[in-house]
């Protein structure tokens, strides 16, 4: 088997492995925060002697659930008792394997943008591991500095910190490269708080109820709050990870500030969702978070090709766009392309009758958003664009 398809294969079923176990960790994530939002104070004298701090009742899939939370700790310690780890760890595991098969071992393809800097392939995946460390430094220490003194103060300094980074992502990688680090950054700080923080201290609860000690209250209180920081970060984290389908935002000029208020948007729409669990209802969170979003996407929308003047030079034929194709677009996009395995997203491009079908995606992508040819590795040129631009915009016939 050919190195490419073994590539190609690899992060197939690596993609869809990570989907599975990031589902089961997000999944569980959301669910604790739920069922811990919405504990009630429990009535029954017995239940408030054994320590119990909050109870739910709840239905699912014919039957009736009663999950109950302690205070601090039981009085006396279960022998089958699960932790809430692996899903995590999988999921950090299989992220930084894709990452290493689509753009690490790819770095020349995916990760360096001769338009936006000359680093080479090896410094890029250098950034790209070194930000992902970053990261989860400089978020431990703030959280160790703030998290007890101002919660507040921790966000608008963290928020500022991703802002920066993002920042410097862009002026140094491809735009899409920069969008999935600074999602990955985000996700192994994630990770990172479980394994350093979450587990540790639940491990450390257990170890001293076995030796009839008393669990001092602040583990679990720190353990918390890493969790809930995870809660938030979830869906600026999901929106990185999509974010290579989508041109328009990776790269747009400003591209660090549009990741970094669609995130924004994200965190507020989740704040609501949190809020909303402990029977707080406060709509401006998602008014504004939503109003962030879509205006971001008015914002970044690709301006409408002006009409060609009356006396304007005859269009490109199809069979010249054909030609401009097929010298710098059938390398990825052909029957049998000669860069990647197999015709990227089923497209090919490598006759007038398949050129003429996909016209509406060759203009936006080599037009509008110029993010292709892939880091323009073919070396596309502005006249071919605008060849491009003008057949497109007398009807592409």
């Amino acid at each position: 088997m050919e190195f490419s398809y073994l590539i190609d294969a690899s992060s197939m079923l690596l993609r869809w492995l990570h989907l599975i176990v990031g589902i089961a960790w997000i999944g569980a994530s959301f669910y604790f925060v739920w069922l811990d939002n919405s504990l009630k104070t429990p009535t029954d004298p017995k239940l408030i002697e054994d320590g119990v701090g909050g109870e739910l009742w709840a239905m699912h899939g014919g039957g009736f659930y009663n999950p109950q939370k302690y205070a601090n700790t039981p009085k006396h310690l279960p022998e089958d008792l699960h932790f809430f780890f692996w899903p995590s760890y999988t999921t950090w595991i299989t992220g930084f394997l894709l990452i290493s098969v689509m753009y690490y071992f790819q770095a020349a393809t995916f990760m360096v943008d001769p338009s936006v800097s000359s680093i080479t392939p090896a410094q890029s995946v250098g950034i790209g591991i070194g930000t992902l460390v970053l990261g989860w430094i400089v978020y431990d220490q703030l959280a160790r500095l703030l998290i007890e003194r101002s919660q507040l103060l921790f966000a608008i300094i963290y928020v500022a910190f991703v802002t920066l980074v993002a920042f410097v992502l862009t002026q140094l990688l491809a735009g899409r490269a920069a969008y999935i680090h600074v999602g990955a950054m985000i996700a192994t700080t994630m990770s990172a708080n479980v394994f350093f923080w979450i587990i540790p201290a639940q491990r450390r609860q257990v170890a001293v109820m076995k030796q009839g000690g008393e669990v001092p209250a602040i583990w679990g209180k720190r353990a918390k709050q890493r969790s809930y920081h995870n809660n938030y970060l979830t869906l600026p984290v999901l929106f990185a990870m999509i974010s290579n389908h989508y041109a328009s935002t990776y790269n747009h000029p400003h591209a660090w500030l549009v990741l970094v208020l669609i995130m924004l948007g994200a965190v507020l729409i989740r704040h609501f969702f949190n809020l909303r669990h402990k029977k707080v209802v406060r709509w401006e969170f998602p008014i504004a978070g939503l109003a962030i979003i879509f205006g971001v996407l008015v914002w970044i929308a690709p301006k409408p090709l002006p009409k060609p003047a009356a006396d304007a030079a005859p269009a490109p034929t199809l069979a010249e766009i054909t030609q401009i194709a097929q010298a710098r677009c059938a390398g990825c996009h052909a029957e049998h392309p000669n860069i990647m395995p197999v015709a990227q997203m089923g497209v090919m491009l490598d006759t007038p009758e398949r050129v003429k079908q996909h016209a509406q995606r060759v203009f936006e992508r080599a037009v509008q958003l110029k993010n292709m040819p892939l880091a323009n590795m073919t070396q596309m040129t502005d006249d071919e664009r605008a060849k491009i631009g003008a057949w497109f915009a007398a009807g592409a016939k």
